[in-house]
């Protein structure tokens, strides 16, 4: 056998064995679902409540004890431990996430993006639009 007729052997032979590597399996890639979307959208999407709903609240201390989102989870954007508590939060459930008028949480958003988060949905205007939509907000 020629020098050509050991590389189409060679060459097959690699076919062969990396789609045997797979053992089967196939694998899902889900794609990233990263969204703004208004208050009454966000209180849709709180009250279907899917599996592991994480409302994020993105305002200091002080701010989240004036009055937040029922159920919501307060991690201060100012604090500087922010962005490694961030990325302790398991990517893998579903986020409302919002702030008093939706700079912070843009600037959270993507940075969760960054991170590999795979849902992401910030309330526009934040707390402030969520209260103009006349949604509820609790205090503790």
């Amino acid at each position: 056998m020629g020098r050509r007729g050991l590389l189409v052997v060679a060459l097959a032979a690699l076919v062969v064995l990396a789609a045997g590597c797979g053992g089967g399996a196939e694998t899902t890639v889900r794609e990233a679902l990263i969204e703004t979307i208004s208050p009454a959208d966000a209180a849709d999407l709180i009250a279907a409540a899917p599996a592991g709903l994480v409302v994020l609240d993105v305002r200091t201390p002080d701010e989240f004890a004036a009055g937040h989102v029922a159920g919501a989870v307060n991690l201060d954007f100012y604090a500087p431990t922010f962005s490694i508590d961030l990325t302790a939060l398991d990517a893998e459930v579903p986020y409302i996430l919002y702030c008093r008028s939706g700079n912070r949480s843009a600037d959270a958003r993507e940075m969760m993006r960054s991170f590999g988060f795979l849902e992401v949905h910030e309330i526009a205007g934040g707390i402030n639009a969520w209260v103009e939509a006349g949604l509820p907000v609790e205090t503790p």
